[in-house]
């Protein structure tokens, strides 16, 4: 376990777990399936139509219940655990980019994060578990459902560990980064190379943020594995290779394992936002 209690700074962190989120979608599952199908899902977990199914699923019966819960459950009042984990960290990636930005005489604006279940309301319409962990910048948010992890331990192999999980939101807090110099708003994100390029760099953010951590004796010995076999696990050759399907690179939209974790590497050794370009 790494040392998180030895980080001063707090994330701010919203805790939506066991709320309803009382969606009004009024166009019921095809607008559910649409928005899934957009949005995709945290790092290249391709949407199935399985997948869209059982998150309208859920969604319809969140709408048929007719006494909507507003109440927290009991296990999620106070800051648990999880949520004091996630304030650390959220807290440190703050530290970290404030302390870089202001090298360029600039302010860093730092996000939020909302801990949910099943399905909640974002800036980008509706986040939901399937979708995974991933960054809004319409509202300049981070939406996780820890249940996710789960997932990537059983179904692709990773280290889920307490290192493994900052990670992957090192890598969306990197989204934040990218939305703040502009990066979406270029026609080459749009692509499918240049969506590539994006997580690559994400990835590569998230190395940046390690090293500071490991700088700051963070980490135990060998921790930092956690995080490479993260990002390996969600290399989309890897995601193909564990779904059955034929590996075509020209269907991936977020890099190959191999391309993931030298992103991650590269800049968990630089620790410079400069070597984070070029990573394909």
């Amino acid at each position: 376990m790494a040392r998180w209690d030895e980080i001063v700074s707090t994330g701010d962190v919203e805790d939506r777990r066991g709320v309803s989120s009382g969606l009004l979608l009024g166009g019921g599952g095809g607008l559910v399936a649409l928005l899934l199908t957009l949005g995709l899902n945290y790092m290249g977990l391709n949407v199935s139509q399985s997948t869209v199914e059982s998150a309208i699923g859920t969604v319809q019966t969140m709408r048929a219940g007719q006494a909507k819960q507003t109440t927290q459950p009991e296990q999620f009042r106070g800051n648990d655990s999880y949520e004091v984990f996630t304030r650390k960290v959220l807290g440190s990636t703050n530290d970290v980019w404030s302390g870089l930005f202001s090298q360029n005489n600039s302010t860093y604006k730092k996000p939020r994060l909302v801990l949910f279940r099943q399905a909640t309301q974002s800036g980008c319409g509706i986040a939901t578990t399937d979708m995974g962990p991933h960054f809004c910048p319409q509202d300049q948010t981070i939406y996780l459902d820890e249940t996710f992890f789960d997932e990537l331990r059983t179904r692709f192999g990773a280290d889920t560990g307490d290192v493994a999980q900052a990670y992957v939101i090192a890598h969306e807090v990197g989204h934040n980064v990218q939305s703040q110099l502009g990066v979406f708003n270029t026609k080459a994100s749009k692509t499918r190379s240049g969506s590539i390029d994006v997580e690559l760099q994400a990835d590569c953010y998230a190395g940046i943020w390690a090293y500071s951590q490991a700088k700051n004796g963070i980490f135990e010995n060998g921790e930092i594995d956690q995080a490479i076999s993260a990002a390996s696990a969600v290399g989309d050759d890897h995601i193909q290779k564990v779904e059955g399907v034929q590996i075509n690179p020209e269907t991936w939209t977020h890099g190959s394992s191999t391309e993931r974790v030298n992103a991650f590497k590269k800049g968990y050794t630089s620790g410079q936002p400069s070597q984070c370009t070029n990573l394909q």
